[in-house]
C-alpha cells in the first residue's frame, strides 16, 4: 500500500524503533465521565477530567510512542506528552444517540480535519460503531462517512485511523456468550468492507476476533472457543486485509490484554502495534478522585509498569507498519 509523502512522514512519528504503533488512548469522554463520577463527582467536568489526561501524557507519554487524545478534554495533554511522542486526534463524538436507529457517526461540530492540524496532530482517529448485518441503508450512511473523512485526510496529509466497534443491533450485552458466538465473524467482515482503498483508511484500528473470556484456557465460565478455533479466528482476521492494524484494549486488565497480543503472534497474526487505553491508566481515576499527589504515584508505579511491560510484548509480537506500507 503507497501513501504520500506527508501521511508516510506523520506515521513514522507515531511508531517506536521496530516501526510499531505503541500508542496511548485517552480519548475516551463519555465512559471517562463515567468513571470520575465515581471517583469524585466534584472532579467530573472539564477541568478535572482535563487536568487528569494532563498527568496522564505527562507521566506516560515518556514511554509510548504516541498519544491519542480528544479536542473535549485532552487539549492541555496535548501540550503535556513527552517531545518523542506522536500525536492522534479524535475527530468524532463521544456515543451515538440512542434513540436513533443504527448508532450513527457524527463529527465535533467544532473541529475539523484542517484544525486538527493545526493542533500539531500527526493523524485523525474516528470511530465508528457498525454491525456488519444491519440494514443496507444504516451501513450505507455509515460508508460515506468513513469515505468524507478520507478524503479530507487525504488531502492534508494526514494517517486515517478507522477504529471499528462492532455491535448486533438485536442482543444489548456485547460481552456476554449470545454476541460472543457473533463475534468472530462480525469483526473479521467488517475489515473486509473497510479494507477497500476507496475509504483512504490507513490503520485499522480493531477489536480482538474473540472475546478471550470465553477462549479454552483463559476465562473461567462458559468456553465457546477451543484454543485452535480462537488461533484460527485470530489468522483469519490478519489475512482479512494488507492495512496495517492494531489492536484495541476494549477495557480488559492489562494482563489479558498482553497474553492478547502473545496469542495473536502465536496464530500468525501480523498486527501493527496497540492503542491501549484503559488497560494502562484505569486505576489512576479513583486515586485522582482522592488527590492528584495519589494518582501521579499511581501513574508512576502501576501506570508505568503497565506500559513498559506492555511494550515489550509489543516488541516480542507486532510487526512494522512499513512492512505494508511505502511512500509513493
Amino acid at each position: 500500500m503507497k501513501v504520500s509523502k506527508e501521511k508516510y512522514a506523520n506515521l513514522k512519528e507515531l511508531v517506536n524503533k521496530e516501526g510499531a504503533i505503541a500508542a496511548l488512548a485517552i480519548d475516551q469522554r463519555g465512559s471517562m465521565e463515567k468513571m470520575m463520577e465515581n471517583a469524585n463527582p466534584e472532579l467530573n467536568n472539564v477541568g478535572g477530567i482535563g487536568r487528569f489526561k494532563e498527568l496522564v501524557s505527562s507521566e506516560l507519554t515518556p514511554y509510548a510512542s504516541s498519544i491519542l487524545l480528544d479536542p473535549i478534554y485532552g487539549m492541555k495533554g496535548v501540550d503535556a506528552r513527552d517531545s518523542n511522542a506522536g500525536l492522534i486526534m479524535s475527530y468524532e463524538q463521544t456515543g451515538y444517540d440512542e434513540y436513533e436507529e443504527g448508532r450513527l457517526p457524527r463529527l465535533i461540530d467544532f473541529v475539523s480535519g484542517l484544525r486538527i492540524k493545526e493542533m500539531g496532530a500527526n493523524a485523525v482517529k474516528v470511530l465508528l460503531y457498525y454491525d456488519i448485518d444491519e440494514d443496507d441503508k444504516i451501513n450505507d450512511i455509515k460508508k460515506a462517512w468513513v469515505e468524507r473523512v478520507g478524503y479530507e485526510c487525504e488531502a492534508l496529509g494526514l494517517p486515517y485511523f478507522l477504529e471499528i466497534v462492532n455491535y448486533d443491533a438485536n442482543i444489548d450485552d456485547a460481552k456476554g456468550a449470545e454476541y460472543s458466538k457473533l463475534r468472530p465473524k462480525k469483526v473479521i467482515e467488517s475489515i473486509k468492507v473497510f479494507d477497500d482503498p476507496r475509504y483512504k483508511v490507513d490503520v485499522l484500528k480493531v477489536e480482538a476476533p474473540v472475546n478471550m473470556n470465553f477462549v479454552e484456557g483463559f476465562g473461567d465460565g462458559e468456553i465457546l472457543h477451543s484454543r485452535k478455533e480462537a488461533l484460527g479466528y485470530f489468522k483469519e482476521q490478519s489475512d482479512a486485509t494488507d492495512i496495517p492494524f492494531i489492536f484495541l484494549s476494549g477495557g480488559v486488565s492489562a494482563d489479558l490484554f498482553k497474553e492478547t497480543l502473545k496469542f495473536a503472534k502465536e496464530a500468525g497474526s501480523t498486527f501493527n502495534g496497540v492503542l491501549c487505553g484503559r488497560a494502562t491508566w484505569r486505576g489512576a481515576v479513583e486515586e485522582f478522585g482522592k488527590s492528584e499527589k495519589e494518582a501521579k504515584e499511581w501513574l508512576n508505579a502501576e501506570g508505568k509498569d503497565n506500559i513498559v511491560t506492555l511494550n515489550e510484548v509489543i516488541k516480542d509480537t507486532a510487526t512494522s507498519v512499513f512492512d505494508k506500507i511505502e511512500e509513493e
